[in-house]
């Protein structure tokens, strides 16, 4: 099952979800593309994107205003739908219109090995490096997430070897099963209880605070997560 957490309010991009994507809402969009590889349940946030995904056929379950990540709106439209605990979820941003489906395939099949929790991440040009919209993840010598920020790491001290240093981006997409999604919404979310996740607004961070392990899977993707403005106008002219 994939569900698509779809939040109407977006701080950097003002209802972004409903951008025009060569005549289809992005939400819309992201939900289509999605559903070439399995089950497709938008978890909205707003009775207009809800009414929006029934005209265009598109299972929708409405969710509390006031979740303070996606990850949290999953575990609600989890429930809502009753899902088996061992059902696999894969959580794909509602900014991912462009997400391969071989990446899709990839997570599942990661998840299918029985981690607790999964992502994905790509090597990333050297002119996306210091963008702060472009999340940046280490991995340790298992492809496990260390460390997700916003800021360039590693931070490579001696200049002169930067070349040969690989930097991961992160894609906004996870997989859990039902049961694990469940464990990771119990953990303690608030400022004090989860402050990485605070400080870089990164709610996987909330996971590797507590010391839960998230399997990276390694893929090559072109796809783009639509953060701002320009990021859609970058998508307009290169994917559609």
């Amino acid at each position: 099952m994939i569900i698509i957490p779809a939040r109407l309010a977006s701080t950097r991009f003002p209802q972004k979800i409903l951008a025009d994507i060569n005549g289809l809402p992005m939400v819309v969009r992201t939900a289509q593309n999605a559903a070439q590889n399995d089950d497709v349940c938008v978890a909205c946030d707003d009775e207009s994107v809800l009414s929006l995904c029934k005209r265009y056929k598109i299972p929708a379950v409405l969710t509390s205003k006031h979740h303070q990540s996606g990850t949290d709106r999953c575990n609600e439209a989890a429930k809502i739908l009753s899902l088996a605990p061992s059902e696999i979820i894969i959580n794909i941003q509602a900014d991912e219109p462009f997400l391969e489906s071989g990446v899709i395939k990839a997570l599942q099949e990661k998840m299918a090995q029985g981690v607790w929790m999964g992502s994905c991440a790509k090597i990333l040009e050297p002119k996306h490096i210091d963008d702060p919209n472009i999340v940046k993840v280490v991995l340790n010598k298992n492809n496990e997430a260390v460390y997700f920020s916003r800021s360039v790491i590693p931070y490579c001290r001696d200049k002169e070897g930067v070349e040969s240093v690989k930097y991961y981006g992160h894609l906004g997409v996870y997989g859990y099963s039902t049961k694990s999604l469940g464990e990771f919404c119990s953990l303690p979310a608030g400022v004090l209880d989860s402050p990485l996740e605070h400080i870089e607004k990164l709610e996987q961070l909330r996971a590797l605070y507590y010391g839960k392990k998230i399997a990276m899977v390694l893929v090559q993707s072109t796809s783009l997560g639509i953060d701002t403005p320009k990021d859609l106008e970058y998508a307009l002219q290169h994917f559609v």
